[in-house]
């Protein structure tokens, strides 16, 4: 018996000692019965089922949107039984058939959080409501996150969350209607350190800009707290209004402040500015404290990389996935992602996809879509062939364990997306952490 087999079982045994005699002394028509309770948006007897995708397509996050939003369609493509069928061919263990779910075809609506709380609670509540979503999806800020997330758990819909970094997501955020694939900053932060320590020693001064909401405040204590037990000094840690522009009253004071490394807790457009503006004022060619002085990026995507242009070269930091790994999984995803759209996919585009597919795999286990059920059958879910090897979506706080990248901006590109070169695929067990440190609770199964 594989480990997959051993993961199924052993949570089935554990969904409650009444149900489980109740299930061995039934058939099997009325056990599947007993989970036909009226629930918030149930198809019933409908032929479709419909999912909501909910992403940035204005505002500091777009492109990665833009992304999210292209995967998520081609997931629905594969879940319907169109296209080459992309994971759903290296997906291990698999309950998807390609025939929608639970024999229903995939339908789906889509909404705007242009990158702000509000807005995209709105937007969630109005798919929710009006649209009648079995599920919802999306976003670029762990802002976003936080706030829909909390909507999910009041209204009893499950949500997939795209790409959101904040460990506050899965810590004292976290809900029981919330599931997140995408890593965290104290994952960065665990997978830069020893990266930082080999090239860059234990005698550095670092000066911190972030992005003044949950994300960029847990970057900021997450790369602290490496840095610092690395020996670093940290000089200082100013706060940036999320969309600013124009950074260069930030940048400004970094010149005369002594510090001889500058980490941009910033994402996105933020990102995509504040380097570049950093290296137009010289920093990367300046030498302090007899040290070359040295941007790192915590959080950094291809669609950054892109953005920022020449300025990534050589500038280390994180990511979720690449698409140049060269697994099974990955390679599927990037072929089919390619003809579809003419590009490879980003980290926010891969861990979108495979959300969508995970909570379609996990109502087709329970036989249900009823959430309390597929709930139950993605806690403790482990699988493999979906881009990053062997992956846990713990019960405990439903965060994704799995490989790490260190990356660093490519000093020889040989075409328009070879921007990132992985520098280290960092095992999950080096990353993995107690879930207890950050606190939160998940709530009840029913609402």
């Amino acid at each position: 018996m594989n480990i997959f087999d051993r993961n199924v079982n052993r949570r089935r045994l554990l969904q409650g000692g009444v149900a489980v005699t109740a299930g061995l002394a039934a058939p099997n028509f009325f056990v599947k019965g007993a989970w036909a309770e009226e629930f918030r948006n149930n198809p019933g007897s409908a032929k479709s089922v419909k999912f909501g995708f909910n992403v940035p397509q204005t505002g500091a996050y777009a492109d990665e949107g833009a992304d999210e939003l292209r995967a998520y369609k081609l997931a629905v493509k594969h879940l319907n039984g169109e296209g080459d069928g992309g994971m759903l061919n290296t997906m291990n263990p698999k309950s998807l058939k390609g025939n929608g779910v639970l024999g229903k075809k995939v339908e789906y609506v889509t909404g705007d959080t242009q990158t702000k709380s509000d807005a995209a609670r709105a937007s969630a509540k109005r798919m929710i409501e009006k649209d009648g979503v079995i599920m919802f999806s999306g976003g670029s800020s762990s802002g976003v996150a936080v706030a829909v997330q909390s909507l999910a758990q009041e209204m009893g819909v499950v949500f997939m969350a795209g790409l959101t970094h904040s460990n506050d997501t899965t810590g004292k955020d976290k809900k029981r209607y919330g599931f997140r694939h995408f890593f965290n900053a104290y994952m960065s932060g665990a997978a830069l350190g020893p990266v930082l320590k080999e090239e860059m020693g234990t005698d550095r001064r670092a000066y911190h800009l972030t992005a003044d909401y949950t994300s960029g405040w847990t970057h900021e204590e997450s790369i602290k707290n490496t840095t610092e037990a690395l020996g670093w000094q940290t000089v200082n840690a100013v706060r940036t209004p999320l969309g600013a522009g124009d950074f260069s009253q930030y940048i400004t004071p970094v010149l005369n402040s002594g510090a001889d490394v500058l980490i941009l807790n910033h994402y996105g457009k933020d990102m995509v500015n504040s380097l570049t503006q950093a290296v137009q004022f010289g920093l990367r060619d300046k030498m302090v404290n007899g040290k070359k002085f040295e941007v790192i990026v915590p959080l950094y995507s291809r669609l950054m990389a892109q953005g920022a242009g020449e300025n990534v070269k050589g500038i280390l930091g994180t990511t979720n996935w690449h698409w140049s790994l060269k697994d099974e999984g990955s390679q599927a995803f990037v072929k089919s992602f390619g003809q579809e759209y003419g590009f490879p996919p980003s980290q926010a585009a891969h861990t979108c996809y495979v959300q969508a597919l995970l909570y379609a795999n996990a109502c087709e286990q329970a036989g249900t879509f009823y959430p309390p059920e597929v709930i139950k059958t993605l806690e403790g879910f482990e699988f493999d062939g979906m881009g990053n090897g062997p992956t846990l979506y713990r019960a405990e706080d439903h965060q994704c364990f799995k490989k790490v990248l260190v990356v660093r901006g490519n000093q020889n590109p040989t075409n328009q997306f070879d921007l990132l070169e992985v520098v280290k695929e960092v095992p999950r067990e080096q990353v993995t952490y107690d879930p207890k440190i950050f606190g939160g609770e998940l709530g009840p199964y029913k609402v």
